[in-house]
């Protein structure tokens, strides 16, 4: 069994902050050790790890993905957009998952680290399954 994160993203590339909604399931699980797997079902988004305590993290992050894969019109697989077909690329090199441990009922991080969505063909509406397995 999994839940599921539902995430409204705005126009364009951007990283929303989730790991109050993924803690939140662990909380309602009682999990108190095991791992927290979390997969995004989308070929133009992404799950990465980095700090949030800097909000302008996220704004380099997204200007220098921007600057390695750009929106261009000479893609060979431009099916919907230019942005769609950037997407694709953005979305293979940051990945649609992640696995992170839980101790104490908590996912265990390092001091700034925090789980974010990344949508490259915003906006639109996101999904992260979530499944948590108790040791």
């Amino acid at each position: 069994m999994h839940e599921t994160i539902t995430v409204d993203t705005p126009k364009g590339d951007s990283l929303t902050y989730i790991s109050d909604q993924v803690q939140g399931i662990i909380d309602q699980s009682g999990v108190q050790s095991g791992i927290c797997l979390l997969v995004v079902p989308h070929t133009t988004a992404a799950i990465t790890i980095n700090s949030y305590l800097d909000p302008n993290t996220a704004v380099d992050i997204v200007a220098d993905v921007r600057r390695i894969v750009p929106t261009r019109t000479d893609f060979t697989h431009i099916f919907d957009t230019p942005a769609d077909a950037a997407g694709h690329i953005k979305a293979s090199l940051i990945g649609n998952s992640e696995t992170v441990f839980v101790e104490d009922g908590k996912l265990l991080f390092g001091f700034s680290q925090g789980l974010f969505l990344y949508d490259f063909d915003g906006p639109r509406r996101r999904k992260v399954y979530v499944k948590i397995i108790e040791d």
